[in-house]
Protein backbone atom coordinates (compact mmCIF):
# COMPACT_ATOMS: atom_id res chain seq x y z
CA UNK A 1 0.00 0.00 0.00
CA UNK A 2 1.37 3.40 -1.01
CA UNK A 3 1.41 5.94 1.79
CA UNK A 4 -0.29 9.28 1.35
CA UNK A 5 1.80 12.42 1.35
CA UNK A 6 0.13 13.43 4.62
CA UNK A 7 1.08 10.16 6.36
CA UNK A 8 4.64 10.48 5.05
CA UNK A 9 4.92 14.03 6.39
CA UNK A 10 3.61 13.00 9.82
CA UNK A 11 6.03 10.07 10.04
CA UNK A 12 8.95 12.27 8.97
CA UNK A 13 7.95 14.89 11.54
CA UNK A 14 7.74 12.22 14.25
CA UNK A 15 11.18 10.76 13.46
CA UNK A 16 12.81 14.20 13.17
CA UNK A 17 11.28 15.23 16.50
CA UNK A 18 12.65 12.06 18.08
CA UNK A 19 16.10 13.35 17.19
CA UNK A 20 15.77 17.02 18.04
CA UNK A 21 13.16 17.26 20.82
CA UNK A 22 14.17 15.65 24.13
CA UNK A 23 10.89 16.46 25.91
CA UNK A 24 8.90 14.97 23.02
CA UNK A 25 10.94 11.77 22.90
CA UNK A 26 10.44 11.08 26.60
CA UNK A 27 6.66 11.57 26.32
CA UNK A 28 5.98 9.49 23.22
CA UNK A 29 8.69 6.86 22.86
CA UNK A 30 7.03 4.37 25.26
CA UNK A 31 3.91 4.38 23.07
CA UNK A 32 5.41 4.12 19.57
CA UNK A 33 6.06 0.65 18.20
CA UNK A 34 8.42 -0.29 15.38
CA UNK A 35 5.62 -1.99 13.42
CA UNK A 36 3.70 1.29 13.19
CA UNK A 37 6.14 2.42 10.48
CA UNK A 38 5.36 1.03 7.05
CA UNK A 39 8.75 1.49 5.34
CA UNK A 40 11.81 -0.55 6.25
CA UNK A 41 14.10 2.51 6.36
CA UNK A 42 11.80 4.21 8.88
CA UNK A 43 11.56 1.05 10.99
CA UNK A 44 15.35 0.80 11.00
CA UNK A 45 15.98 4.41 12.03
CA UNK A 46 13.31 4.23 14.74
CA UNK A 47 14.86 1.01 16.07
CA UNK A 48 18.28 2.67 16.26
CA UNK A 49 16.86 5.74 18.03
CA UNK A 50 14.91 3.60 20.49
CA UNK A 51 17.96 1.45 21.28
CA UNK A 52 20.12 4.55 21.84
CA UNK A 53 17.64 6.14 24.26
CA UNK A 54 17.24 2.89 26.17
CA UNK A 55 21.00 2.38 26.48
CA UNK A 56 22.24 5.92 27.12
CA UNK A 57 19.12 7.62 28.54
CA UNK A 58 19.65 10.56 26.24
CA UNK A 59 18.66 11.97 22.87
CA UNK A 60 20.67 10.74 19.85
CA UNK A 61 22.00 13.01 17.14
CA UNK A 62 22.31 12.35 13.43
CA UNK A 63 25.99 11.44 13.71
CA UNK A 64 25.42 8.75 16.37
CA UNK A 65 22.47 7.35 14.41
CA UNK A 66 24.52 7.14 11.20
CA UNK A 67 27.32 5.26 13.03
CA UNK A 68 24.85 2.87 14.67
CA UNK A 69 23.26 2.21 11.28
CA UNK A 70 26.53 0.71 10.18
CA UNK A 71 26.30 -1.81 13.01
CA UNK A 72 22.89 -3.05 11.86
CA UNK A 73 22.77 -6.06 9.58
CA UNK A 74 21.55 -4.42 6.36
CA UNK A 75 21.99 -5.03 2.69
CA UNK A 76 23.82 -2.40 0.70
CA UNK A 77 20.55 -1.12 -0.77
CA UNK A 78 18.81 -1.03 2.64
CA UNK A 79 21.72 0.87 4.18
CA UNK A 80 21.73 3.38 1.32
CA UNK A 81 17.96 4.01 1.65
CA UNK A 82 18.22 4.43 5.42
CA UNK A 83 21.24 6.73 5.19
CA UNK A 84 19.58 8.91 2.52
CA UNK A 85 16.44 9.18 4.60
CA UNK A 86 18.51 10.10 7.66
CA UNK A 87 20.13 12.90 5.61
CA UNK A 88 16.61 14.21 4.88
CA UNK A 89 15.82 14.18 8.59
CA UNK A 90 19.01 16.15 9.31
CA UNK A 91 17.75 19.08 7.28
CA UNK A 92 14.12 18.72 8.47
CA UNK A 93 13.73 20.53 11.76
CA UNK A 94 10.01 20.63 12.63
CA UNK A 95 8.62 23.95 13.80
CA UNK A 96 5.24 22.90 15.16
CA UNK A 97 3.23 23.40 18.32
CA UNK A 98 4.25 20.81 20.91
CA UNK A 99 0.67 19.93 21.98
CA UNK A 100 -0.42 19.62 18.33
CA UNK A 101 2.47 17.26 17.70
CA UNK A 102 1.55 15.12 20.74
CA UNK A 103 -2.07 14.91 19.59
CA UNK A 104 -1.11 14.05 16.02
CA UNK A 105 1.38 11.42 17.20
CA UNK A 106 -1.25 9.79 19.39
CA UNK A 107 -3.75 9.75 16.49
CA UNK A 108 -1.12 8.30 14.18
CA UNK A 109 -0.27 5.55 16.69
CA UNK A 110 -3.93 4.61 17.08
CA UNK A 111 -4.54 4.63 13.30
CA UNK A 112 -1.50 2.42 12.67
CA UNK A 113 -2.46 0.06 15.51
CA UNK A 114 -5.97 -0.36 14.07
CA UNK A 115 -4.61 -0.85 10.54
CA UNK A 116 -2.19 -3.53 11.74
CA UNK A 117 -4.93 -5.20 13.80
CA UNK A 118 -7.17 -5.42 10.72
CA UNK A 119 -4.34 -6.98 8.72
CA UNK A 120 -3.72 -9.49 11.54
CA UNK A 121 -7.42 -10.33 11.57
CA UNK A 122 -7.41 -10.96 7.81
CA UNK A 123 -4.36 -13.22 8.13
CA UNK A 124 -6.09 -15.19 10.90
CA UNK A 125 -9.28 -15.59 8.85
CA UNK A 126 -7.26 -16.74 5.86
CA UNK A 127 -5.51 -19.33 8.02
CA UNK A 128 -2.08 -17.71 7.68
CA UNK A 129 -1.53 -17.39 11.42
CA UNK A 130 0.04 -20.39 13.14
CA UNK A 131 -0.56 -19.28 16.72
CA UNK A 132 -3.97 -17.55 16.72
CA UNK A 133 -7.56 -18.44 15.89
CA UNK A 134 -10.53 -16.28 14.95
CA UNK A 135 -11.46 -16.07 18.63
CA UNK A 136 -8.45 -13.79 19.16
CA UNK A 137 -9.67 -11.15 16.68
CA UNK A 138 -11.97 -9.20 19.09
CA UNK A 139 -9.16 -8.89 21.65
CA UNK A 140 -6.69 -7.77 18.96
CA UNK A 141 -9.07 -5.04 17.75
CA UNK A 142 -9.89 -4.00 21.31
CA UNK A 143 -6.20 -3.56 22.14
CA UNK A 144 -5.74 -1.44 19.02
CA UNK A 145 -8.74 0.76 19.80
CA UNK A 146 -7.47 1.33 23.35
CA UNK A 147 -4.14 2.82 22.24
CA UNK A 148 -3.70 6.19 23.93
CA UNK A 149 -1.00 8.34 25.52
CA UNK A 150 -0.82 8.60 29.27
CA UNK A 151 1.44 11.57 29.90
CA UNK A 152 0.32 12.24 33.47
CA UNK A 153 3.37 11.92 35.72
CA UNK A 154 1.62 11.87 39.08
CA UNK A 155 0.25 14.04 41.86
CA UNK A 156 2.64 16.53 43.47
CA UNK A 157 1.62 16.46 47.14
CA UNK A 158 2.73 20.00 48.04
CA UNK A 159 2.20 21.86 44.77
CA UNK A 160 -1.25 20.40 44.16
CA UNK A 161 -2.64 20.75 47.68
CA UNK A 162 -5.21 23.28 46.45
CA UNK A 163 -6.54 20.72 43.99
CA UNK A 164 -6.91 18.24 46.83
CA UNK A 165 -8.81 20.76 48.91
CA UNK A 166 -11.23 21.38 46.04
CA UNK A 167 -11.59 17.61 45.63
CA UNK A 168 -12.43 17.17 49.32
CA UNK A 169 -15.14 19.80 49.09
CA UNK A 170 -16.63 18.69 45.79
CA UNK A 171 -19.67 16.47 46.02
CA UNK A 172 -18.93 13.22 44.23
CA UNK A 173 -21.38 12.18 41.54
CA UNK A 174 -23.11 9.04 42.79
CA UNK A 175 -26.09 6.83 41.99
CA UNK A 176 -28.14 6.78 45.22
CA UNK A 177 -30.12 3.77 46.44
CA UNK A 178 -33.73 3.94 47.59
CA UNK A 179 -32.64 1.81 50.57
CA UNK A 180 -31.43 3.67 53.65
CA UNK A 181 -28.74 1.30 54.90
CA UNK A 182 -27.20 0.87 51.45
CA UNK A 183 -26.87 4.66 51.26
CA UNK A 184 -25.30 4.66 54.73
CA UNK A 185 -22.61 2.10 53.90
CA UNK A 186 -21.78 3.76 50.56
CA UNK A 187 -21.99 7.37 51.85
CA UNK A 188 -24.80 8.23 49.50
CA UNK A 189 -24.65 5.74 46.66
CA UNK A 190 -22.42 4.17 44.03
CA UNK A 191 -19.65 6.35 42.56
CA UNK A 192 -18.53 6.17 38.96
CA UNK A 193 -15.59 3.97 37.91
CA UNK A 194 -16.43 1.26 40.46
CA UNK A 195 -17.30 -2.44 40.55
CA UNK A 196 -19.96 -3.53 43.04
CA UNK A 197 -20.67 -7.20 43.68
CA UNK A 198 -23.64 -8.92 45.32
CA UNK A 199 -22.98 -12.45 46.64
CA UNK A 200 -25.90 -14.85 47.09
CA UNK A 201 -26.99 -18.41 46.52
CA UNK A 202 -29.52 -19.71 44.05
CA UNK A 203 -32.94 -18.21 44.61
CA UNK A 204 -31.86 -15.89 47.41
CA UNK A 205 -32.22 -12.68 45.43
CA UNK A 206 -29.23 -11.66 43.26
CA UNK A 207 -31.26 -10.82 40.19
CA UNK A 208 -34.09 -9.40 42.28
CA UNK A 209 -31.63 -7.02 43.95
CA UNK A 210 -30.19 -5.86 40.63
CA UNK A 211 -33.61 -5.48 38.98
CA UNK A 212 -34.82 -3.44 41.96
CA UNK A 213 -31.80 -1.12 41.93
CA UNK A 214 -32.10 -0.79 38.13
CA UNK A 215 -35.75 0.20 38.49
CA UNK A 216 -35.07 2.72 41.25
CA UNK A 217 -32.17 4.23 39.28
CA UNK A 218 -34.40 4.61 36.21
CA UNK A 219 -36.85 6.63 38.30
CA UNK A 220 -34.01 9.00 39.22
CA UNK A 221 -33.92 10.16 35.58
CA UNK A 222 -30.85 8.04 34.91
CA UNK A 223 -30.05 5.86 31.90
CA UNK A 224 -29.69 2.20 32.84
CA UNK A 225 -28.07 -0.60 30.82
CA UNK A 226 -28.96 -4.07 32.08
CA UNK A 227 -26.93 -6.92 30.56
CA UNK A 228 -28.30 -10.38 31.25
CA UNK A 229 -26.59 -13.68 30.58
CA UNK A 230 -29.12 -15.77 32.48
CA UNK A 231 -32.68 -14.48 32.08
CA UNK A 232 -34.26 -13.32 28.83
CA UNK A 233 -34.69 -9.63 28.08
CA UNK A 234 -38.46 -9.92 28.55
CA UNK A 235 -38.06 -11.67 31.93
CA UNK A 236 -35.89 -8.83 33.20
CA UNK A 237 -38.38 -6.27 31.87
CA UNK A 238 -41.18 -8.28 33.53
CA UNK A 239 -39.51 -7.91 36.92
CA UNK A 240 -39.01 -4.19 36.39
CA UNK A 241 -42.69 -3.89 35.39
CA UNK A 242 -43.82 -5.61 38.59
CA UNK A 243 -41.51 -3.40 40.65
CA UNK A 244 -42.45 -0.06 39.13
CA UNK A 245 -46.16 -0.84 38.73
CA UNK A 246 -46.27 -2.17 42.31
CA UNK A 247 -48.13 -5.27 41.17
CA UNK A 248 -47.46 -8.99 41.62
CA UNK A 249 -46.07 -11.01 38.74
CA UNK A 250 -49.28 -13.05 38.68
CA UNK A 251 -51.48 -9.96 38.50
CA UNK A 252 -49.21 -8.46 35.87
CA UNK A 253 -50.08 -11.27 33.48
CA UNK A 254 -53.81 -10.75 34.12
CA UNK A 255 -53.64 -6.97 33.61
CA UNK A 256 -55.85 -5.75 30.72
CA UNK A 257 -54.00 -4.07 27.84
CA UNK A 258 -55.53 -0.66 28.54
CA UNK A 259 -54.45 -0.70 32.18
CA UNK A 260 -50.98 -1.99 31.27
CA UNK A 261 -50.46 0.78 28.72
CA UNK A 262 -51.76 3.35 31.20
CA UNK A 263 -49.25 2.28 33.85
CA UNK A 264 -46.37 2.28 31.37
CA UNK A 265 -47.40 5.80 30.35
CA UNK A 266 -47.36 6.93 34.00
CA UNK A 267 -43.86 5.51 34.45
CA UNK A 268 -42.71 7.28 31.30
CA UNK A 269 -44.04 10.62 32.61
CA UNK A 270 -42.19 10.22 35.91
CA UNK A 271 -38.71 9.83 34.43
CA UNK A 272 -36.52 11.13 31.63
CA UNK A 273 -34.27 8.10 32.01
CA UNK A 274 -34.19 5.06 29.73
CA UNK A 275 -33.66 1.38 30.41
CA UNK A 276 -32.05 -0.91 27.83
CA UNK A 277 -31.97 -4.66 28.50
CA UNK A 278 -29.57 -6.72 26.40
CA UNK A 279 -29.35 -10.51 26.52
CA UNK A 280 -26.29 -12.58 25.66
CA UNK A 281 -26.05 -16.36 25.67
CA UNK A 282 -24.48 -17.69 28.86
CA UNK A 283 -20.66 -17.60 28.98
CA UNK A 284 -20.32 -16.06 25.50
CA UNK A 285 -19.96 -12.34 26.17
CA UNK A 286 -17.06 -10.45 27.72
CA UNK A 287 -16.19 -6.83 28.35
CA UNK A 288 -15.17 -6.38 24.72
CA UNK A 289 -18.78 -7.13 23.75
CA UNK A 290 -20.08 -4.79 26.46
CA UNK A 291 -17.86 -1.95 25.20
CA UNK A 292 -19.05 -2.54 21.63
CA UNK A 293 -22.67 -2.54 22.84
CA UNK A 294 -22.09 0.75 24.68
CA UNK A 295 -20.66 2.34 21.52
CA UNK A 296 -23.45 0.97 19.33
CA UNK A 297 -26.18 2.26 21.67
CA UNK A 298 -24.53 5.68 21.67
CA UNK A 299 -24.37 5.67 17.87
CA UNK A 300 -27.81 4.24 17.06
CA UNK A 301 -29.93 5.44 19.99
CA UNK A 302 -27.95 8.36 21.43
CA UNK A 303 -28.05 6.36 24.66
CA UNK A 304 -25.25 6.73 27.18
CA UNK A 305 -25.75 4.69 30.38
CA UNK A 306 -25.26 6.19 33.83
CA UNK A 307 -24.95 2.73 35.38
CA UNK A 308 -24.45 -0.79 33.99
CA UNK A 309 -25.72 -4.05 35.50
CA UNK A 310 -24.29 -7.42 34.51
CA UNK A 311 -26.35 -10.45 35.60
CA UNK A 312 -24.06 -12.08 36.50
CA UNK A 313 -20.23 -12.16 36.61
CA UNK A 314 -19.77 -15.94 36.95
CA UNK A 315 -21.35 -16.61 33.56
CA UNK A 316 -19.46 -13.91 31.66
CA UNK A 317 -16.54 -14.76 29.41
CA UNK A 318 -13.06 -13.33 29.76
CA UNK A 319 -11.16 -11.35 27.15
CA UNK A 320 -7.82 -12.64 28.40
CA UNK A 321 -8.56 -16.26 29.17
CA UNK A 322 -10.30 -18.72 26.93
CA UNK A 323 -12.95 -20.72 28.78
CA UNK A 324 -11.64 -24.18 29.47
CA UNK A 325 -8.04 -23.05 29.14
CA UNK A 326 -5.42 -24.04 31.67
CA UNK A 327 -6.46 -21.52 34.35
CA UNK A 328 -8.28 -22.22 37.60
CA UNK A 329 -11.64 -20.70 38.44
CA UNK A 330 -10.08 -18.21 40.87
CA UNK A 331 -7.84 -16.74 38.13
CA UNK A 332 -10.62 -16.83 35.53
CA UNK A 333 -13.25 -15.02 37.61
CA UNK A 334 -10.73 -12.55 39.02
CA UNK A 335 -9.68 -11.82 35.43
CA UNK A 336 -13.29 -11.09 34.46
CA UNK A 337 -13.66 -8.82 37.49
CA UNK A 338 -10.51 -6.87 36.56
CA UNK A 339 -11.73 -6.46 32.98
CA UNK A 340 -15.12 -5.29 34.22
CA UNK A 341 -13.68 -2.75 36.63
CA UNK A 342 -11.35 -1.51 33.88
CA UNK A 343 -14.36 -0.95 31.65
CA UNK A 344 -16.14 0.87 34.49
CA UNK A 345 -13.18 3.27 34.67
CA UNK A 346 -13.07 3.64 30.89
CA UNK A 347 -16.80 4.39 30.58
CA UNK A 348 -16.94 6.43 33.82
CA UNK A 349 -19.91 4.55 35.27
CA UNK A 350 -20.54 2.21 38.20
CA UNK A 351 -20.89 -1.48 37.37
CA UNK A 352 -23.16 -3.70 39.47
CA UNK A 353 -22.92 -7.46 39.20
CA UNK A 354 -23.42 -10.58 41.28
CA UNK A 355 -21.65 -13.82 41.99
CA UNK A 356 -23.04 -17.26 42.68
CA UNK A 357 -22.17 -19.33 45.69
CA UNK A 358 -23.32 -22.53 47.34
CA UNK A 359 -22.71 -24.01 50.75
CA UNK A 360 -21.14 -27.06 49.09
CA UNK A 361 -18.50 -24.87 47.55
CA UNK A 362 -16.79 -24.30 50.85
CA UNK A 363 -15.84 -27.97 51.15
CA UNK A 364 -15.55 -28.95 47.50
CA UNK A 365 -12.30 -30.61 46.48
CA UNK A 366 -12.93 -29.85 42.84
CA UNK A 367 -13.63 -26.17 42.63
CA UNK A 368 -15.48 -25.10 39.51
CA UNK A 369 -17.34 -22.12 38.28
CA UNK A 370 -20.43 -23.22 40.15
CA UNK A 371 -18.65 -23.29 43.53
CA UNK A 372 -18.02 -20.65 46.14
CA UNK A 373 -14.23 -20.63 45.86
CA UNK A 374 -14.26 -18.78 42.58
CA UNK A 375 -15.71 -15.81 44.41
CA UNK A 376 -12.75 -15.47 46.73
CA UNK A 377 -10.76 -13.58 44.08
CA UNK A 378 -13.39 -10.89 43.72
CA UNK A 379 -12.80 -8.82 46.89
CA UNK A 380 -9.33 -7.89 45.65
CA UNK A 381 -10.92 -6.15 42.66
CA UNK A 382 -14.39 -5.11 43.82
CA UNK A 383 -14.99 -1.74 45.47
CA UNK A 384 -18.06 -3.00 47.30
CA UNK A 385 -18.96 -6.61 47.98
CA UNK A 386 -21.81 -7.81 50.15
CA UNK A 387 -23.78 -10.99 50.76
CA UNK A 388 -27.55 -11.44 50.68
CA UNK A 389 -28.47 -14.02 53.32
CA UNK A 390 -31.79 -15.79 53.81
CA UNK A 391 -33.14 -18.01 56.60
CA UNK A 392 -36.52 -19.58 57.18
CA UNK A 393 -37.18 -17.10 59.99
CA UNK A 394 -36.27 -14.14 57.81
CA UNK A 395 -38.35 -15.45 54.90
CA UNK A 396 -41.31 -15.68 57.22
CA UNK A 397 -40.85 -11.99 58.03
CA UNK A 398 -40.29 -11.06 54.36
CA UNK A 399 -36.75 -9.96 55.21
CA UNK A 400 -33.14 -10.60 54.18
CA UNK A 401 -29.87 -10.10 55.99
CA UNK A 402 -27.17 -8.06 54.23
CA UNK A 403 -23.57 -8.59 55.29
CA UNK A 404 -20.70 -6.37 54.12
CA UNK A 405 -17.66 -8.26 52.84
CA UNK A 406 -15.60 -5.44 51.28
CA UNK A 407 -16.15 -1.69 51.25
CA UNK A 408 -13.88 1.02 49.84
CA UNK A 409 -16.46 3.75 50.42
CA UNK A 410 -16.84 3.52 54.17
CA UNK A 411 -15.81 1.67 57.31
CA UNK A 412 -17.08 -1.89 56.68
CA UNK A 413 -17.34 -2.57 60.42
CA UNK A 414 -20.12 0.02 60.73
CA UNK A 415 -23.47 -1.51 59.83
CA UNK A 416 -21.63 -4.64 58.80
CA UNK A 417 -24.94 -6.49 58.98
CA UNK A 418 -28.40 -5.06 58.46
CA UNK A 419 -31.90 -6.13 57.51
CA UNK A 420 -33.90 -5.14 54.42
CA UNK A 421 -37.45 -6.05 53.46
CA UNK A 422 -38.25 -8.13 50.40
CA UNK A 423 -41.47 -8.57 48.42
CA UNK A 424 -40.73 -11.40 46.02
CA UNK A 425 -44.15 -11.25 44.38
CA UNK A 426 -43.61 -7.62 43.33
CA UNK A 427 -39.82 -7.90 42.85
CA UNK A 428 -39.23 -5.12 45.36
CA UNK A 429 -36.91 -4.35 48.25
CA UNK A 430 -37.76 -1.86 50.97
CA UNK A 431 -36.56 -0.40 54.25
CA UNK A 432 -37.79 -2.01 57.42
CA UNK A 433 -38.37 -0.44 60.81
CA UNK A 434 -35.38 0.33 63.00
CA UNK A 435 -36.56 -2.32 65.45
CA UNK A 436 -35.67 -5.01 62.90
CA UNK A 437 -32.01 -4.05 63.33
CA UNK A 438 -32.01 -4.20 67.14
CA UNK A 439 -30.40 -7.64 67.49
CA UNK A 440 -27.49 -6.86 65.17
CA UNK A 441 -24.21 -5.94 66.88
CA UNK A 442 -23.16 -3.89 63.90
CA UNK A 443 -25.73 -1.18 64.53
CA UNK A 444 -24.31 -0.16 67.90
CA UNK A 445 -24.89 -3.03 70.34
CA UNK A 446 -22.15 -4.47 72.49
CA UNK A 447 -20.06 -7.35 71.22
CA UNK A 448 -21.55 -9.58 73.91
CA UNK A 449 -24.64 -9.88 71.72
CA UNK A 450 -22.65 -11.69 69.02
CA UNK A 451 -23.47 -15.20 70.29
CA UNK A 452 -27.16 -14.40 70.16
CA UNK A 453 -26.88 -13.06 66.63
CA UNK A 454 -24.86 -16.03 65.45
CA UNK A 455 -27.44 -18.39 66.95
CA UNK A 456 -30.24 -16.49 65.21
CA UNK A 457 -28.59 -16.90 61.81
CA UNK A 458 -26.94 -20.29 62.31
CA UNK A 459 -28.97 -21.88 59.51
CA UNK A 460 -28.40 -19.17 56.90
CA UNK A 461 -27.88 -20.01 53.27
CA UNK A 462 -25.61 -17.78 51.23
Amino acid sequence: MTKSNLTQRIETTILASLIYDEEYIRKVLPFIQEEYFADFKEKTIFKVISHYVEKYNGTPNVESISIDLQKVSLSEEQYRDAFEYLSELETYVPKVDSQWLLDETEKWCKDRAIYNAILDGIHIIEGKSKNQTAEAIPAILTDALSVSFDTHIGHDYIEQSEERYEFYHTKEDKIPFDLDFFNRITKGGLPNKTLNICLAGTGVGKSLFMCHVAASTLMQNKNVLYITLEMSEKKVAERVDANLMNITLDDLHDLPRRMFESRVSKIQKKTTGRLIVKEYPTATAHCGHFRALHDELLLKKAFRPDIIFVDYINICASQRFRYGSNVNSYTYIKGIAEEMRGLAVELNVPFVSATQTTRQGFTSTDIGLEDTSESFGLPATADLMFALISTEDLEGLNQMLVKQLKNRYNDPTVNKRFIIGIDRAKMKLYDVSQSAQKDLVDTGQEDTDMAEVEDRFKDFKV
